[in-house]
């Protein structure tokens, strides 16, 4: 019976030993890599996320109720990554490609635009009347009166012109949950905009006669 040498079992438990205690490591490092690598991916989503919920919410009218993952969502979102690391690579992989569809399709169809964009088509035809109104009244009334004109419709249109503007974007875009961004200081400066353009008139007109 050849007999064990002693030194040799301990050299080789101690090599077994250490390959283990190096698989563990590189799978502890591969693990800890994988986390930072999520982290990353899942911080940068989020910031896209975020501003692309506003546009939904604000300039296409979706409910907030629509925009809030449900409780099965969550139990679904649950399951993709309890597989560990692997899983939730891909299922970070997954929710990028579905943000730059979303990003994809609101840029072809051209549905979203920024509120001031948005807005300013509201509160420009208001301005608009207001300034027909006046440069109307300007024309047809005597030069004593057309200061008076002048101060009235200064004081009252582009009050009527902004609280019109305001009514109409909540109805158009408005709805019972959402909140829209009616960008109420660009209403008021294009609002009291004619204001300016007819006082100027009146003064021209006025030195011309």
């Amino acid at each position: 019976m050849t007999e064990t040498d002693p030194w040799a079992e301990y050299v080789a438990a101690a090599q077994r030993l250490d390959t283990v205690r190096r698989a563990a490591s590189d799978a502890a490092k591969l693990r800890t890599e994988a986390a930072a690598a999520a982290q990353v991916e899942l911080t940068g989503l989020q910031a896209r996320l975020a501003p692309q919920r506003a546009r939904l919410a604000q300039d296409v009218g979706v409910p907030e109720t629509d925009l809030t993952p449900t409780t099965t969502d969550l139990e679904l979102a649950s399951q993709a990554v309890a597989g560990g690391p692997a899983a939730v690579a891909a299922a970070l992989r997954d929710a990028r490609g579905t943000a730059d569809a979303a990003d994809a399709a609101t840029v072809r169809t051209g549905r979203i635009a920024a509120p001031w964009q948005r807005n300013l088509l509201v509160y420009g035809p208001f301005a608009l009347v207001v300034l027909v109104v006046q440069v109307v009244l300007s024309a047809v009334a005597d030069s004593q009166a057309r200061l008076g004109y002048a101060l009235l419709c200064s004081l009252t249109l582009p009050v009527f012109a902004f609280a019109l503007g305001w009514l109409a974007i909540g109805v158009v875009w408005g709805g019972k949950d959402a909140k829209v961004d009616r960008t109420p200081i660009m209403g008021a400066a294009v609002c009291l905009a004619p204001v300016l353009i007819s006082c100027m008139g009146v003064g021209l007109m006025s030195l011309v006669n």
